[in-house]
């Protein structure tokens, strides 16, 4: 085990532990993914830019979020085209999710906006003062990703700039908020992904920490879960967790008490490797859509037991 020092988010010196990757590779059983080639079908007018995020629809749909021209992608279960929007309205791709209801949701880290629409593109909804970065209850600096509660709860990551998370109700009103900068408990740098699972617990990325941070929909702290780089979190059918971890260029799973079960893949090009995996999800078969910043892909692997 080895000590270093990096600058995190804010340009703080922090000292780290790093850990020989091949010690972490042999922690767990690493079963491996299958990946599923020319999975998608896009037009010509479509060239992948940063491939930020992922979010699957209420009918298999694949949602697909980057930054290039039409940065959302909307494909069906198959990956065959479909639609497209967000030229006129997105800044730079970030998270991307899907409620309860089908709509799809968007963090824009170039405009400090949170977007909801439609599965059809119609815009329902915006959160934040465009182009206008700030830590006041309507604002956003560079917000990451959302989530939503059972009670149609909204959660924002609002990571870059403000390191909190914001809660609102169903409309779009303010509710509460938590967190600062810091290594403490409930505290974060750089907050980057989001998702609330079925026991209520919002489970936050909290990168730059090297640390999954949970808590109730109050924002009390539970737990933290160290070890790795949560860029991306995903929640299957089963409560299993998928973490993209995007300083280890690997797909790490986790099971509910945050201890690692699995992990995928390493650094590279090939099918089944990874280059700076940024959010992912699981599709309605199981598999998981990974979409890569450095890489500038989506990545459709098939887990061991996916249908």
């Amino acid at each position: 085990m080895n000590r270093h020092v990096r600058l995190n988010a804010s340009g703080i010196l922090m000292a780290c532990l790093c850990f020989p990757q091949a010690s972490l590779l042999a922690e767990v059983d690493a079963p491996r993914l299958k990946p599923v080639p020319d999975f998608l079908t896009l037009p010509d007018s479509v060239k992948l830019g940063k491939c930020s995020a992922v979010a699957i629809g209420k009918d298999g749909e694949l949602f697909l979020f980057h930054r290039g021209k039409q940065p959302i992608l909307c494909c069906d279960a198959q990956g065959k085209f479909i639609r497209s929007w967000g030229d006129d309205l997105i800044g730079s791709a970030h998270g991307m999710r899907v409620d309860p209801d089908g709509n799809v949701w968007a963090t824009d880290i170039g405009h400090h906006m949170v977007f909801k629409f439609t599965p059809s593109g119609k815009l329902l909804l915006a959160l934040g003062q465009i182009d206008r970065p700030g830590d006041g209850i309507d604002q956003f600096n560079k917000p990451t990703d959302v989530a939503f509660g059972p009670q149609g709860e909204v959660f924002v990551s609002d990571g870059y700039g403000n390191n909190r998370v914001l809660k609102f109700d169903r409309s779009g009103r303010f509710l509460a908020q938590w967190g600062t900068a810091g290594t403490g408990a409930g505290e974060f740098d750089l907050p980057h992904s989001i998702v609330v699972d079925a026991k209520s617990r919002v489970i936050v990325g909290d990168r730059e920490n090297d640390r999954i941070q949970v808590f109730d929909l109050a924002g009390r702290h539970l737990a933290t879960w160290p070890g790795f780089a949560p860029y991306g979190i995903a929640l299957d059918k089963k409560q299993r967790l998928f973490v993209a971890d995007g300083r280890a260029q690997q797909i790490v799973q986790l099971d509910a008490t945050g201890k690692v079960t699995a992990r995928f893949g390493k650094k590279g090009a090939k099918p089944g490797e990874f280059n700076l995996p940024h959010m992912l999800a699981v599709d309605v078969d199981g598999n998981l859509i990974v979409a890569e910043v450095g890489g500038e892909r989506f990545q459709k692997l098939r887990l061991p037991d996916a249908r």
